[in-house]
C-alpha cells in the first residue's frame, strides 16, 4: 500500500512540470500592435496596463502581452500582424492610428480587434459607431476632424500670418484626408496653405529649412505616429527656426512645443485596456460600441512662446486646460 502511494506521488511530481507548462500556456495572450517607437510609447502603454488591470488582468500574472512595434515604418505592419495571428493571440490591440487597424482587419476576421483610429467608419473598419459589427471595436480619436480647430488656434496666436504650413507624412494612411480638411479650413479662414511632406528624419530637417523661405510661417504638424517618435526633433527645429507650431498631443507641449490641442492620448489607451479585458472576459467586439473622446486638451507652453517672441492672447489662455510656465 505504501509502495502504491509512493508511486502515485512520484507520478504526480513527474507530471507537475507538464501541468505547470499547460497552465502557463493557457494564459490569455494580448497582441499589442503599434506603429510607434517602444520608448516613446512608454507612458501610453502604462495607461493601457492600468485599463487592463481594471478588468482584472495583469501582464505576467494572469495574462501575457506580445508587443510588435513598427517604429514608424508602416510597410512592416502586415508582417507584424500576421505574426500575431499565427501565434493565436486572444485579442489584438491595434494602436498608433488607422494604419495598424487596417493591417489587423486585413489579417483576420476572427480574432477580436480593439483599435485606436481616426474615423473608423470612413476607413471601412466598422459599419457604425454604435453597432460596429464583425470582430472590431475601439476608439475614434477624431484626428482630422480637429484640424480646422488647430488652424483656427494658430491663426489666433499669429493673426498677421497669411500663409500657414501643414507638415504631413506621405506614407501615412490618413494624409490625403488631412490635406483636404486643412485646405478647406484654410480657404474658410482666408489664408494660404503650404503643404510640406516628410517621411524620414532628414526630410523633417529639410521641411523646416524650407520654412525659412516662407519667413517662418506658422506650422500645423499633422497627427502621425512617425512624427510622435520624432517629437524632440520637431520641437527643437521649431524653436531653432522660430516657427510657431501647433501639435495634436499634450506630450508635444510638455516637451517644449508651443501649443497642442487634441484628446487625452493616455485616457484613450486606458480605455483600450478596459475593452481588451472585457473581451478576454467574454464580451464580443460587435457588442461594444466604438467610443469617441468627449473632452479635448488645450495646452500652451508660455516659456516657448516667450522664446519665440510671441504674446499668447488672453482668449487662448482663458480656454487653456494647462499652461506650462
Amino acid at each position: 500500500m505504501r509502495r502504491r502511494n509512493l508511486m502515485t506521488v512520484l507520478a504526480g511530481a513527474a507530471a507537475y512540470p507538464l501541468l505547470a507548462g499547460a497552465q502557463q500556456n493557457a494564459l490569455p495572450v494580448i497582441g499589442f500592435l503599434s506603429t510607434r517607437l517602444p520608448g516613446e510609447a512608454a507612458a501610453v502603454v502604462a495607461a493601457f496596463h492600468r485599463g487592463l488591470a481594471e478588468t482584472g488582468y495583469v501582464d505576467g500574472q494572469n495574462s501575457a502581452i506580445e508587443y510588435r512595434w513598427a517604429e514608424g515604418r508602416y510597410d512592416r505592419l502586415p508582417a507584424l500582424t500576421a505574426d500575431l495571428v499565427g501565434r493565436k493571440v486572444d485579442v489584438i490591440v491595434a494602436t498608433g492610428g488607422t494604419a495598424s487597424a487596417l493591417a489587423a482587419k486585413s489579417a483576420t476576421s476572427t480574432v477580436p480587434i480593439v483599435f485606436l483610429s481616426s474615423d473608423p467608419v470612413k476607413y471601412g473598419l466598422i459599419a457604425s459607431l454604435s453597432r460596429p459589427g464583425g470582430n472590431l471595436t475601439g476608439f475614434s480619436m477624431l484626428g482630422n476632424e480637429l484640424l480646422p480647430k488647430r488652424l483656427e488656434l494658430l491663426s489666433e496666436l499669429v493673426p498677421q500670418a497669411r500663409v500657414i504650413a501643414l507638415l504631413v507624412n506621405p506614407n501615412y494612411a490618413e494624409t490625403e484626408r488631412a490635406i483636404g480638411d486643412a485646405q478647406e479650413a484654410a480657404r474658410v479662414k482666408g489664408v494660404q496653405l503650404q503643404i510640406l511632406k516628410a517621411s524620414t528624419e532628414r526630410e523633417i530637417d529639410a521641411a523646416f529649412a524650407s520654412l525659412v523661405q516662407l519667413h517662418a510661417c506658422p506650422l500645423v504638424v499633422a497627427g502621425d505616429p512617425f512624427f510622435d517618435g520624432r517629437r524632440e526633433q520637431l520641437v527643437a527645429l521649431a524653436l531653432r527656426h522660430a516657427v510657431p507650431a501647433i501639435y495634436w498631443w499634450r506630450e508635444y507641449a510638455a516637451s517644449g512645443g508651443l501649443i497642442s490641442y487634441g484628446p487625452n492620448l493616455a485616457a484613450a489607451y486606458r480605455q483600450a485596456g478596459v475593452y481588451a479585458g472585457r473581451i478576454l472576459n467574454g464580451a464580443k467586439p460587435a457588442d461594444l460600441p466604438v467610443q469617441q473622446p468627449t473632452t479635448f486638451e488645450l495646452v500652451v507652453n508660455l516659456k516657448t512662446a516667450k522664446a519665440l517672441g510671441l504674446t499668447v492672447p488672453s482668449s487662448i489662455l482663458a480656454r487653456a486646460d494647462e499652461v506650462i510656465e
